[in-house]
């Protein structure tokens, strides 16, 4: 009994007209990286686990694909082991797993290869990442990101530089309703020491990390869970709850956290940011402070970014921030770096919903040559080539059949023009051009059959 076919959950093909739509994506978003002097890099899918665990905090940390060992990967495990549970059993057995995201993995390529580079280095990558998550709307296992990051300066400039390469794409993607939320872990680290609690800043950051799953309230109950004293928890709350515009809010957390060095340094950098992003003649009205805003990864140290489309049922787009020392793991202390990705996936869906995707991005073949016989074919061989080397995409039908099977194939596949070749056609050179949306045909050579199709006509 032959088996049906199927896909695990999380995972999905991508047929030739959303691929079309996914290239038009990673194409924007490439030429704006590269149009802001990020160079491109790839790293392999699989990393060591020894790379990839512990620089993305405990949930991260479960949410990694292992990858069992080759061969009798049992080989190493006794009964013991077994008993003693995952932990002494998972070392034995998995070496490494899929990556997780870019950043560690660029972090691990960055100190093999330090000398080599030039600082400060500045990259993109796009790339699939993998993980073990519950799939659901804007949810996957397996999805792409398009990251850039730049690493070897503490320049703010690069803050302020991330605010506007996603302004970029998005004006690029048609998408003009969304909102930039920017945050200092510095500030959230603040708070913690304002209201008696820097020694719960982890789980503390965790539980703001889950606002937009599990409201205010949920947030309470869990920082109640962690031993915060209901005091400080209300304390906090109420410091997350500023109103205003982002240098309002700014002005009062200047006066709320005067008592923390960490948090008046971090409004202080916030500050900095917007003035640049105003030096670069950009006003704000995209960008705002979220003072909820904790971007779960342990490894961010200061200003995060998270972009949320507005009135869009879906999670956010893109996100990132800075990591002081993501490098000191691998035995290059000191190197700082900021960095931010963009979740294809999502964007994608969220054109989709909008309908923000052009025709135009999603046309492959131009011209489909139709003939009638053997002769006519063979004639036609000459008319693709003409045309490919013209630069213009276009196909012969390979099979010798009727030629309302081969109209067929081209409105099938969407081919805006056939170029239909029969025995007066060959006789002549007066090729019959058929505009397939309109219906539209001229009798025409193939030289002018080429500058029509070459101007879009």
């Amino acid at each position: 009994m032959s088996q049906k076919p199927g896909l695990p959950k999380g995972m999905r093909d991508f047929g030739p007209k959303q691929m079309a739509k996914r290239n038009f994506i990673f194409n924007t978003i490439r030429g704006v990286f590269q149009n802001y002097g990020f160079m491109p890099l790839e790293t392999p899918a699989m990393e060591n686990l020894s790379v990839l665990t512990g620089k993305y905090g405990d949930e991260g940390d479960r949410l990694l694909y292992k990858v069992l060992n080759s061969g009798d990967f049992l080989s190493k495990v006794n009964g013991n082991d077994l008993n003693q549970g995952q932990g002494v059993v998972l070392p034995k057995i998995a070496e490494k797993g899929l990556k997780y995201d870019l950043t560690v993995p660029f972090a691990r390529y960055v100190v093999m290869n330090q000398h080599d580079l030039p600082l400060p280095f500045k990259r993109y990558q796009v790339q699939p990442v993998w993980r073990a998550d519950r799939p659901q709307k804007g949810r996957y296992r397996e999805f792409y990101q398009c990251d850039a990051d730049v690493v070897g300066t503490t320049s703010l400039i690069c803050e302020a530089e991330i605010v506007m390469m996603i302004r970029d794409v998005f004006a690029r993607l048609g998408i003009t309703d969304y909102t930039i939320k920017i945050n200092h872990r510095k500030i959230l680290r603040g708070i913690t020491e304002i209201i008696g609690a820097q020694d719960k800043e982890t789980p503390f950051l965790v539980a703001i990390d889950k606002l937009d799953k599990i409201g205010i309230e949920g947030v309470k109950l869990e920082l109640s869970k962690k031993g915060l004293p209901q005091q400080a928890i209300d304390q906090a709350v109420n410091i997350m709850d500023l109103k205003g515009s982002s240098r309002e809010k700014l002005g009062e957390l200047g006066q709320l956290l005067q008592e923390s060095g960490a948090g008046i340094e971090g409004v202080k950098e916030m500050k900095e940011v917007l003035s640049i992003v105003e030096a670069f003649d950009l006003a704000d009205d995209h960008v705002q402070l979220d003072v909820t805003l904790a971007r779960g990864l342990s490894y961010y140290t200061g200003t995060i970014f998270e972009v949320k489309i507005n009135n869009v049922d879906m999670g956010s787009v893109s996100g990132g921030g800075r990591y002081d020392d993501l490098t000191g793991v691998f035995g290059m202390p000191g190197l700082s770096g900021v960095g931010f990705s963009f979740g294809v996936d999502r964007l994608y869906d969220v054109m989709e919903e909008l309908t923000l995707f052009p025709g135009d991005a999603l046309e492959g073949t131009q011209a489909l040559i139709v003939h009638f016989d053997e002769s006519s074919r063979l004639y036609g061989l000459r008319v693709l080539k003409a045309l490919r080397d013209s630069g213009i995409a276009s196909e012969i039908y390979p099979d010798l059949a009727k030629p309302k099977k081969q109209f067929g194939y081209a409105d099938k596949k969407g081919i805006p023009h056939v170029v239909v070749i029969g025995s007066e056609e060959m006789e002549s050179g007066l090729l019959t051009l058929r505009n397939m949306r309109s219906g539209e045909e001229n009798k025409l050579g193939i030289q002018a059959i080429v500058e029509r199709l070459g101007k879009g006509k």
